[in-house]
């Protein structure tokens, strides 16, 4: 269990990277406002880490219902933590933390146990 949560984490680091540099370029080069940027970044990032953690972490096969899953699941994540932090007036940054810790620790035990399971 250790050495898949290891595998786990080591996407999820390639997967934030993925992310921020998505979201900095759209935003800072291409001019797109915050809301857009994050939404299609997140697309490209949940894509990435689906499909290497099917490869790489569970060995699994990554079909169209197992994403589709995955991201429903990873989206709805990330727009309730948005949520509470609007309610909250969090900072950015305290978002990203939380949606990160949270993410990572939900995400693997959901991949796991529903995604993945029986693969």
């Amino acid at each position: 269990m250790f050495k898949l949560f290891s595998q786990y984490v080591s996407v999820g680091v390639l997967n934030t990277g993925i992310h921020w540099s998505c979201f900095s370029a759209l935003f800072s080069l291409i001019g797109l406002n915050q809301s857009l940027s994050n939404f299609i970044a997140f697309c490209v990032a949940v894509t990435f880490s689906f499909i290497a953690n099917a490869k790489w972490t569970f060995k699994a096969k990554a079909t169209t219902g197992r994403y589709i899953a995955f991201f429903i699941f990873m989206g709805t994540m990330a727009a309730l933590i948005g949520y509470v932090a609007d309610l909250l007036h969090a900072p950015a940054i305290i978002t990203l933390i939380a949606f990160s810790v949270f993410s990572l620790v939900a995400g693997f035990i959901y991949s796991k146990f529903i995604v993945f399971r029986g693969d």
